[in-house]
């Protein structure tokens, strides 16, 4: 349920088209693209209280409100934006965008290909998180933003806020990084591969080209999925919520003997996973998944962050949980290490909060503080600036 007062209401999908040839990482171009926006709040006459916000993974541009196409799509971070909350829209103009590769409006392997006029499929190209901002960069400027009051997200969009204040340090005042790290570990790359594997080697997924077979490789999606929600939880999260009760136990109380589902947190598991199988596009997902493997901005500095990091003129909030094993606070402290050897303005808090990595989205009084406080300080500095 949403409460009128503090939402910003029923909201339009906006499309971007371009024409321009975006240049990606990997040396290929796409020639045209649409990139899927919303956008809550008023832009100020000098178009300085414009925020981005950056999606996560399985996220969107459809960052609050209520979905002017479905009613019953509230906003991912809807408890962050709108009037009143920590990215207040009485103050800021917020801007949500969908990734280039994405499936949620944006151009991306299920979209008509201009030059085939059939998908893309296996043919669309690899996209990095540099992508990423360079083609976000030109929907600012097509709104006459030349330079953003804060660039903000959690997880992946996390990295996205670092990415544009490294690559585009003259339009970014303020980076707010939740929940997120510099680069993957080895962990978490070996998470993001076999949840690729599985996708690959269903029956169903032919090369990438389902869309021709009129299928869709659901059960590796599914998997898939399954294998990335465990890793946002905690043990002690999913102790809490399933233990080890069993789903329905046999007629003498004793276990069923078998394979199917006999515990509860195995039903819930299949159920995200199926549920996400039919609204996900598995090749969107194997490009994300790599966009985060790819991500390490110290990589063309030798392993050194801080000088990654000493184009940035932005000051950074950065948060992160205590329970994210994930990204864990380690990543984010080392960014926050990172910042003060190069004499940057950083805030850091880390939140005790027992919902590992999910947190990010949850309503946490101390978490919403936080991120409210510094927002402030931000309106208060554009008011000053007025």
């Amino acid at each position: 349920m949403i409460n009128s007062s503090d939402s910003v209401g029923v909201v339009n999908t906006q499309f971007f088209q371009f024409d321009e040839p975006l240049l990606l990482a990997s040396g290929q171009t796409i020639n045209a693209y649409t990139l899927a926006v919303e956008t809550y709040g008023s832009l100020n006459a000098d178009a300085s209280n414009a925020v981005l916000i950056c999606h996560a993974l399985n996220a969107s541009h459809h960052v609050a409100g209520i979905s002017a196409e479905n009613p019953d799509d509230i906003g991912w971070w809807d408890n962050m934006v709108g009037p009143g909350k920590p990215v207040d829209t009485n103050h800021f103009f917020v801007i949500g965008i969908n990734n280039l590769g994405s499936c949620f409006g944006s151009t991306g392997p299920a979209s008509v290909r201009v030059e085939t006029g059939t998908p893309w499929g296996a043919a669309f190209p690899v996209v990095t998180v540099e992508d990423w901002v360079a083609a976000q960069a030109r929907v600012a400027d097509r709104m006459g933003i030349k330079r953003f009051a804060a660039v903000m997200g959690g997880s992946l969009g996390g990295m996205q806020a670092l990415s544009w204040a490294i690559t585009c340090p003259e339009r970014v005042a303020h980076c707010v990084v939740i929940a997120s790290t510099p680069r993957l570990s080895a962990q978490n790359i070996g998470f993001n591969e076999v949840a690729r594997r599985a996708i690959i080697t269903d029956p169903e997924f032919h090369g990438g080209d389902y869309y021709a077979h009129q299928t869709v490789p659901r059960h590796g999606l599914s998997v898939a999925r399954m294998i990335g929600h465990i890793t946002y939880l905690t043990d002690d999260d999913m102790a809490e919520k399933f233990g080890r009760t069993q789903r329905e136990p046999a007629p003498d109380g004793e276990f069923h003997y078998g394979y199917g589902v006999e515990f509860e947190v195995e039903s819930y598991l299949r159920y995200q996973g199926e549920k996400f199988s039919r609204y996900f596009d598995a090749n969107t997902y194997l490009l994300i998944t790599r966009a985060l493997d790819y991500f390490d901005p110290a990589r063309k500095t030798g392993g050194d962050l801080a000088r990654a990091l000493s184009t940035a003129t932005a000051d950074f909030l950065l948060v992160s949980f205590t329970t994210d094993w994930r990204f864990p606070p380690a990543r984010s402290r080392e960014i926050v290490k990172a910042l003060l050897q190069n004499d940057q303005t950083a805030t850091y808090a880390e939140i005790d909060a027992p919902h590992g990595h999910d947190a990010f989205l949850l309503d946490d009084a101390r978490y919403h503080q936080v991120v409210q406080a510094y927002f402030d300080r931000i309106n208060q500095s554009l008011n000053r600036e007025a």
